[in-house]
């Protein structure tokens, strides 16, 4: 298993070094786009990027945009040049620049246009995993700001109608010239472990038999993120939590959420679930993880969720596949 050295700070608090390849499983940290925020409210710069040739742009709608598998085995965002994007004057987001000067907007629309070749298909954020980090970026970036333009139309201080701007970053108010920005909502997930190095798993009162997964929850105002960790975890297990380790973060726009990634240790192993949110608890050794769900009586986290990420940071790589019948 890979191990990181301690880093301890107030409230036993340790961080992993930013160089310790187990703290890398963001989605989208790594894509290589400059965000570029200093041209949100320049008009003039937006207005020649848009129109420069090299420009690229791909349409998000319902937290869905257009990719494409390629014969090589990757799968890519379907991107158009400006001119041959629908149109739109009002929802056009700037996303920010790659690594070769390439700009790249989304725009959003109601439905996404068709594709005469019939080779793209509707994806969302769940799919990013097969997407290259850029496009992951790209895509999380656009979804989020799809999400937050179609529930924050109206001023929340005096109710009246706000209006886009900074290229889609901001909503200003007709009325009293407030401006509102897109909002992150954090949230703690965390793979605890007891003294025999066990991993505990929850399984919430809505999923499939056998569905197990990290606890998670968000963060309350005024609150700590290692305070909300320690809380979750009893509030949902009834397992109190000791030092906590940070490990990573993933942007999770379902509809805001920013997912803070932590190890924790357990001081007391009892467990005893709400019944609310959860409704099973488990230890689980590596064998025994191993075990369930070779045999299928267990389905850990899949995908691009950093939840199977920490399940993998402690188990000490992929898990193993459910055997065939």
């Amino acid at each position: 298993m890979t191990t990181s050295t301690d880093h301890t700070a107030g409230d036993g608090v340790k961080t992993v070094p930013a160089a310790d390849p187990a703290a890398s499983i963001c989605l989208s940290s790594t894509g290589g786009i400059d965000r570029a925020s200093h041209h949100r409210l320049d008009e003039a710069w937006l207005a020649a990027a848009w129109s420069h040739p090299t420009t690229r742009v791909f349409v998000v709608s319902g937290g869905t945009a257009l990719v494409e598998d390629t014969e090589d085995g990757r799968t890519e965002l379907v991107t158009t040049p400006a001119f041959e994007a629908p149109y739109t004057e009002a929802h056009r987001y700037f996303l920010g620049t790659d690594t070769e000067g390439v700009r790249y907007f989304a725009i959003q629309k109601d439905t996404l246009p068709g594709r005469f070749d019939d080779l793209a298909r509707p994806a969302g954020l769940r799919e990013a995993g097969v997407l290259s980090e850029r496009d992951g970026e790209l895509l999380a970036h656009a979804v989020g700001l799809e999400n937050w333009q179609r529930t924050h139309r109206f001023c929340s201080r005096c109710g009246e109608r706000t209006l886009i701007a900074a290229a889609g970053h901001i909503r200003r108010c007709t009325a009293c010239g407030a401006e509102h920005y897109p909002r992150t909502d954090p949230a703690v997930i965390m793979l605890v472990t007891d003294d025999h190095d066990r991993a505990l798993l929850g399984r919430q009162v809505h999923w499939p038999e056998g569905r197990f997964s990290t606890l998670a929850g968000f963060v309350e105002p005024g609150e700590s993120i290692e305070s909300a960790v320690r809380r979750e975890v009893q509030e949902e297990a009834g397992v109190g939590v000791g030092p906590v380790e940070y490990v990573g973060s993933q942007p999770w726009p379902f509809p805001s959420s920013l997912m803070l990634g932590f190890m924790a240790r357990a001081v007391s192993p009892e467990i005893e679930v709400d019944g609310d949110e959860i409704e099973e608890a488990r230890w689980f050794s590596r064998e025994e993880l191993a075990e369930s769900i070779e045999r299928g009586t267990v389905l850990p986290p899949t995908g691009i969720s950093i939840a199977s990420r920490l399940v993998e940071r402690w188990y000490g790589g992929p898990l193993p596949r459910t055997r065939s019948s």
